[in-house]
């Protein structure tokens, strides 16, 4: 018989190891979850009267029920994603060819403080430290993603680069240009790019917000990092591998800011004048730029990470248009690239790798329709009419702008640009 030592010592056992099973059932089911698995918000946005829950599916591409978005306030908060901020971690990601899913799931990625010693990087202002500090940390998994809205041939996609606090400019863009809808019979869908709020103390209200914002929309993407302008880049990447992943029969792709001003019409004109080449790639391109050295201007690059005298042609970030095939192209190329703090520049750098020159096309406004910002011909409708991208524009204005254009306006003549 087992006197009462031997008893502990059993039980000791018996209890490390029930402990330890715990602890192995909890990482299993949390390394389970995916953006396969539907979340408690998207589960009460899919219940029917009867309480069943409905096929995924519909909510991928068809605007949720009254009910589902009235009951979206009731439904129980989610735990925020682990890891955030700054200190991203490592990504387990698969490179696969042929992935139809996105495959990051985790984020596990250290800081590198090899940097940490060098003159150049402790002259840096703290923002762009934390670039470098997490500049190889590449892929963060997805916190909002609509797979099935890309499926099937879509003639163009608008994708448009935003924050979680600017709900306002993606409302008034759904209402204008953004609208989804099919023009002489080809298909536009459009997409808003985002990454976490940057407001901490903040965060979980605006999160709360641009989910609600989803679930009436459908239209949003956003990734497991903060926004800010040093992530811009990510913001590019990550759209890429999406697009790769998600996107086999889209033709042309849109890519601009949510303060532009867009005629899809003109890009339809545009793409249907003359036969284009492959490879197409235009906006309004800047060639023989020059990286800044001074270190309070926002687009400093020191000579240590960019030694060279010019950067390659790249097109101005607020807008521009490429052809389908190329993005699958500037996917793998970008993979094999550094990141860049300036995400407009580091495009041109993939395009030069792929040879490919952007081209340039007047119809491409990004810093204003003239460079004297108060000349009354930045706020002229007819020459608005004859673009197909002019920077900037603040909500009010731009829906002000697209009553104008649309209206029975009488030009003297056209601008014969496209």
């Amino acid at each position: 018989m087992m006197n009462n030592r031997d008893r502990w010592k059993v039980y000791k056992r018996v209890s490390v190891m029930f402990f330890l099973a715990v602890v192995a059932l909890t990482m299993v089911q949390r390394g389970s979850i995916n953006m396969g698995a539907p979340s408690e918000l998207e589960r009460q946005a899919r219940m029917d009267t009867s309480g069943r829950v409905q096929s995924r599916a519909p909510l991928q591409e068809k605007m949720p029920s009254f009910q589902g978005v009235k009951g979206f306030w009731k439904a129980s908060k989610q735990n925020p994603p682990p890891g955030g901020g700054s200190t991203t971690q490592e990504p387990s990601i698969t490179d696969d060819a042929s992935a139809t899913t996105w495959d990051v799931t985790a984020t596990n990625c250290s800081a590198n403080h090899n940097l940490s010693g060098q003159d150049w990087f402790r002259g840096l202002e703290d923002t762009f430290k934390q670039f470098m500090l997490y500049r190889h940390c590449r892929y963060f998994p997805m916190l909002l993603n609509h797979p099935a809205k890309c499926s099937g041939d879509i003639y163009l996609l608008m994708v448009i680069k935003s924050v979680a606090t600017q709900h306002d400019r993606r409302e008034v863009i759904r209402k204008t240009w953004g609208k989804e809808r099919l023009l002489d019979g080809k298909r536009i869908k459009t997409f808003f790019l985002l990454g976490k709020p940057s407001n901490q103390a903040e965060r979980a209200n605006h999160q709360r917000l641009v989910e609600y914002e989803n679930l009436i929309y459908g239209d949003i993407l956003q990734w497991d990092f903060l926004d800010s302008f040093f992530n811009l880049t990510l913001k590019e990447t990550h759209f890429l591998k999406w697009f790769h992943t998600y996107c086999p029969s889209v033709q042309y792709i849109f890519k601009g800011d949510d303060d532009v001003f867009v005629s899809v019409e003109n890009i339809f004109e545009f793409l249907t004048s003359t036969n284009r080449a492959r490879n197409l790639f235009v906006g309004d391109v800047i060639v023989k730029a020059k990286p800044i050295r001074k270190k309070e201007n926002k687009y400093y690059i020191p000579l240590a990470l960019y030694n060279k005298t010019h950067y390659p042609p790249y097109a101005g970030g607020g807008g521009f248009l490429m052809d389908g095939k190329l993005a699958r192209r500037l996917h793998w190329v970008a993979d094999t690239l550094e990141l860049y703090p300036i995400d407009d520049v580091f495009l041109g750098m993939c395009l030069e790798v792929l040879q490919v020159a952007p081209i340039k096309h007047n119809a491409f406004k990004t810093f204003g329709l003239v460079k004297n910002k108060t000349s009354k011909l930045n706020k002229e409708p007819c020459f608005f009419r004859s673009m197909i991208v002019v920077h900037k524009l603040l909500p009010a204005e731009l829906l002000r702008m697209w009553d104008l254009v649309n209206s029975d306006l009488i030009c003297s003549q056209k601008v014969e640009i496209l």
